[in-house]
């Protein structure tokens, strides 16, 4: 068998061509699409909501909670639930296969 890209000479069950790395098969699959600019955005304010919350749990016994992490939290928190429900109901929720 030769290789589709360099020409070379290659064992019938080779994989790659040793010479040029060239896949000898073709993929059966391809490969996970980029989470789109959405998704990207959530992740960050899930990550101020994690950070805000690590320091609200921090404070909690102390009882010395600031008032705008205590707000913020709630907000954030609801923003999210919000833009969940509003994926839903436009049906962009997960695919059922």
């Amino acid at each position: 068998m030769n290789c589709s890209n360099c020409g070379t000479e290659i064992a019938a069950k080779a994989l790659i061509c040793f010479r040029c790395g060239q896949a000898t098969f073709v993929a059966k699959r391809a490969p996970a699409p980029r989470p789109a600019k959405g998704r990207q955005l959530i992740l960050v304010v899930a990550m101020v909501i994690l950070i805000l919350s690590a320091f609200f749990l921090g404070q909690v016994q102390t009882q010395t909670v600031p008032e705008w992490v205590r707000y913020t939290v709630m907000v954030l928190g609801a923003v999210v639930l919000g833009w969940r429900l509003l994926q839903r109901r436009r049906g962009g929720g997960r695919i059922r296969q």
